[in-house]
């Protein structure tokens, strides 16, 4: 089946209230560039989901921790780390804006592919996307943005719980799905396929939190 057209009315004309927006129709990536409004939205399938309020305090601490170890690991490296609010496009076929129908902003990301690389973001599946569970965002992030990072290929998805303080890693496996780690907690060390040689201590990501 294929993807439902974008709403025409909108397309080239900005939008500067949420409250102008439909729901329940379908919009693209050159729909999104035209919002105006202060909201932060993602689109899954075409579909809008406005985003949490604010990263709590105690959220942005813990995507501080982790993006500060991998930045410093990458020092040098050809891989790139990039921090929310930035814009991964997932694209079917083409690159198109008004064929892309699935805009997100993971908590952090890694992109290895510097190809996927512009000034808007990235285009294509980053190859480590790390999402930081807070209240009232952990279906969208463990059934929608699941769905999406495994049917386009990204290599690792880290699902960071703030309530747990634990670590789960879902690896993409031969036949492109996702196999779960086990659940890593407190005092226990993480590794990456991706990222060979780095070592995460989980008493490093939670510390000092409160």
């Amino acid at each position: 089946m294929s993807e439902p057209l974008p709403y025409p009315q909108l397309l080239n004309e900005p939008v500067r209230e949420f409250s102008e927006i439909d729901a329940t129709l379908t919009y693209s990536y050159a729909n999104y560039l035209n919002w105006l409004f202060e909201d932060r939205v993602e689109l899954i399938k075409g579909k809008i989901f406005k985003m949490s309020p604010a990263a709590s305090r105690v959220h942005q601490e813990i995507s501080r921790n982790i993006f500060i170890k991998i930045g410093n690991f990458l020092k040098g490296q050809h891989c790139k780390v990039y921090s929310a609010p930035f814009d991964v496009r997932f694209p079917k076929e083409s690159k198109a804006d008004k064929d892309v129908f699935t805009v997100l902003q993971p908590d952090i990301c890694v992109i290895c592919d510097k190809s996927k690389l512009d000034y808007r973001g990235c285009i294509g599946a980053p190859d480590i996307v790390i999402e930081i569970l807070s209240p009232g965002n952990n279906r969208k992030e463990l059934l929608n943005k699941y769905q999406v990072y495994e049917e386009f290929g990204v290599r690792e998805y880290w699902v960071v719980s703030q309530s747990d303080q634990s670590i789960l890693i879902y690896t993409l496996n031969d036949s492109g799905k996702f196999q779960p780690s086990k659940i890593f907690t407190l005092s226990e060390t993480i590794t990456s396929s991706v990222l060979p040689g780095f070592e995460l201590l989980l008493d490093d990501v939670f510390d000092d939190l409160d």
